[in-house]
């Protein structure tokens, strides 16, 4: 399974949009090179708030493009960083890989995945109505989480728009995405 890198982005404030760069710099057990989510320990302001010793399993937040045609066809209008992420990719099913998936990003980095990014109110914040686009149910009543997925920088390196981006899956038993 593999697809692209579209875009790349990063702030080193608290913005929930993140500026496009022409690349970032993933850091091993860090997480973006200069970018206000990187850190051992958690960086999102609420569960630093809950526990800021949690090991922080979201150090990178990568983002399906396709996503944005989805959320345009009700009327929103989406663009890479827009909703905080880091990494932005194409022609790969993000939301569709296991726990544990390693993604080789461009020549040399490596992100481990963790699990579904739990987004928040701010995304309403960004555009009215937003967050029902990016959160439902299914036909069961489960909820269904589909604003991207949060990693660890296994192996760190530089990634620019055009890297193509591999998963490779991990041994079974295979775990379903959860909120992390």
């Amino acid at each position: 399974m593999s697809g692209t890198v579209t875009a790349v982005s990063s702030s080193g404030e608290y913005t929930f949009t993140k500026p496009n760069r022409a690349s970032i710099t993933l850091i091993a057990g860090l997480g973006v090179a200069g970018d206000v989510h990187a850190g051992v320990t958690v960086k999102h302001r609420s569960r630093v708030a809950q526990d800021p010793t949690q090991p922080n399993l979201r150090q990178v937040h990568l983002i399906h493009e396709e996503l944005f045609a989805e959320v345009a066809e009700q009327g929103f209008t989406v663009a890479p960083g827009q909703l905080g992420e880091n990494v932005t990719t194409r022609g790969i099913d993000l939301l569709g890989l296991p726990v544990g998936t390693l993604l080789r990003i461009g020549p040399e980095a490596v992100v481990e995945v963790t699990g579904l990014r739990n987004p928040c109110l701010q995304i309403d914040g960004f555009q009215d109505g937003l967050l029902k686009q990016v959160v439902g149910r299914d036909d069961e009543g489960n909820i269904v989480r589909r604003a991207g997925i949060m990693g660890v920088v296994r192996t760190g390196g530089t990634i620019h728009p055009g890297d193509t981006v591999e998963a490779e899956l991990p041994p079974g038993p295979l775990r379903p995405l959860d909120r992390v």
